[in-house]
């Protein structure tokens, strides 16, 4: 089938992106579903800094690519074995598919699926097919094995979590990566406790959801870090109990509002200089939770006596250490009995034309979460 979709072909192309264009808004060829996938009505998909990331070159990724990884829509049809799917379903997809069958997925730990890394690596779906093709014929690769920015896209059947067909598609959008990774990070990664201090840094989407999601858990101080006052102002009106201006003493302003040293430090930012901040202003027998995807090539240093003497730990999240078809549902449930206001992210609501001017916006840092509709 034809379908309309938004193709990078060039990474690291110049803002702003409302004139260099990297997105091109193609009429590219779709196949149907291979045995396990499904035929996916999208309707509705989130601008994140992992797809600005990639159109900027920060995060490389094989090209031509459809771009999109955080979405929501309607199975149309299903390919042979998929069971407990059927058209008309409604589902939020998971950037990292789980084959359920690797010993990570064994260990209930989806978000480290080798198949799945391999596949989004490669640009493929689960399988290791492609199912998108240029005008000229030529594949163009999967991105995280959603590739979300077109009308409709074909998904491995571990890509998709069934919903309840009532959550507006805006909203379902947001639970793919923003709450999964944010929340999870949080409940998941840290296993924040409730009364134990929190530190947060970064207030983009992701953490402004592990904002939500301390909140979720309990956690009393939460601390708000970030470079842009209005930022803040968000945070502190979904619940952080201080804010602090990120600058030269950031370490010392988080250290002093969570009276010595936050328990649990969660980083967003994607910034090593973040990072080393984030992982400063913990307590002894501190836990910094890193969430953010830096340049490869940036390092990260710290005191190395620091972790024993003063039994610190640094631990990685990754799609918020969720298994999506346990989570997605009880954060959902969560955001229905008024515990994650997950609609407060939402920014603003855009068409798939405009797409290239909301990355600008995402960049200046002048949206939380846009989302594209594709009704």
């Amino acid at each position: 089938m034809k379908v309309r979709a938004a193709v990078l072909r060039e990474m690291g192309l110049p803002a702003p992106y409302a004139q260099s264009q990297p997105l091109r808004i193609d009429d590219v060829t779709l196949d149907g579903p291979g045995p396990g996938e499904l035929l996916v009505r999208v309707r509705a998909a989130g601008l994140c800094h992992s797809d600005l990331s990639v159109i900027d070159g920060s995060r490389p990724r094989v090209m031509p690519m459809v771009l999109g990884h955080e979405a929501a829509g309607e199975v149309v049809e299903t390919g042979p074995d998929t069971p407990g799917f059927v058209p008309g379903d409604a589902v939020v997809f998971a950037f990292v598919p789980s084959c359920g069958h690797c010993d990570y997925c064994a260990d209930g730990r989806a978000a480290l699926c080798e198949p799945g890394a391999k596949a989004n690596l490669a640009g493929t779906l689960l399988s290791g097919a492609r199912r998108w093709h240029g005008a000229d014929g030529t594949p163009l690769h999967h991105h995280l094995g959603v590739s979300g920015f077109a009308e409709y896209t074909v998904v491995s059947a571990r890509s998709a979590v069934r919903i309840d067909r009532e959550l507006p598609p805006q909203i379902a959008a947001l639970f793919g990566c923003a709450v999964m990774t944010g929340v999870g990070s949080v409940i998941n990664t840290a296993r924040v406790a409730p009364g134990e201090s929190v530190a947060i840094f970064g207030m983009g989407g992701v953490g402004l959801a592990a904002l939500l999601g301390a909140l979720a858990a309990g956690a009393e101080p939460i601390v708000a870090v970030d470079v842009l006052p209005a930022k803040l102002e968000l945070a502190r009106s979904l619940g952080a109990t201080h804010t602090v201006l990120a600058g030269a003493d950031t370490v010392n302003e988080v250290r002093q509002a969570t009276r010595g040293g936050a328990a649990y430090a969660i980083e967003t930012a994607g910034v090593e200089i973040a990072l080393a901040q984030a992982y400063a202003a913990t307590r002894r027998g501190g836990t910094t939770v890193t969430v953010g995807l830096p340049h490869p090539q940036k390092q990260f240093a710290i005191s190395a006596v620091s972790l024993v003497a003063e039994e610190r730990t640094v631990k990685g999240s990754y799609m918020g250490s969720a298994v999506p078809s346990r989570d997605l549902p009880r954060f959902i449930a969560l955001y229905r009995a008024g515990r994650l206001p997950v609609d407060r992210l939402l920014t603003q609501t855009l068409e798939l034309d405009d797409i290239n001017a909301g990355f600008d916006r995402l960049a200046r840092g002048e949206a939380v979460r846009q989302v594209v509709l594709f009704d």
